[in-house]
């Protein structure tokens, strides 16, 4: 890792009609919209998928390498972040996040040695550890 800080800077724009483009430095733009619960169409990304995109993802990068430095072997994981969006004392934010990880080893694997390595993921994810929301994670070992 480089030394910190990091500074991190994404640009979104847009016209009075239509949806914003979303843009970072070398990467390919995306194009935002509200989600449904908010009367947007519902097909395109919302800042609330970036959010929980953003958690899943977090949290299985920040899993590799904990996996990787505790020398756990494993095939795959999934990470389905869901996040809880309620209005509390006249503020809309998420208050509660949840992770599904599902997690395959191989068959001899150490199925609690990678409970341990995913709730130390989702401990330092940088992106829950950023939020006010209650986060978890439920874990779910498969054996291949």
């Amino acid at each position: 890792m480089n030394a910190l800080p990091h500074i991190y800077t994404a640009t979104a724009t847009s016209e009075v009609t239509s949806n914003l483009d979303l843009s970072v430095d070398n990467l390919p733009s995306l194009e935002v919209a509200p989600p449904i619960g908010f009367n947007g169409p519902g097909d395109k990304w919302s800042p609330e998928d970036l959010l929980m995109a953003s958690v899943a993802s977090c949290t299985i990068l920040s899993f590799k390498a904990i996996a990787r430095a505790s020398k756990l072997e494993w095939v795959s994981l999934k990470c389905v972040s869901e996040g809880v969006l309620d209005r509390v004392e006249r503020k809309t934010n998420f208050t509660k996040i949840t992770t599904k990880a599902i997690l395959t080893i191989p068959a001899d694997g150490n199925k609690d040695k990678a409970v341990k390595l995913l709730h130390k993921a989702e401990e330092t994810c940088l992106i829950s550890n950023s939020l006010t929301a209650e986060s978890e994670i439920e874990c779910e070992i498969v054996f291949s």
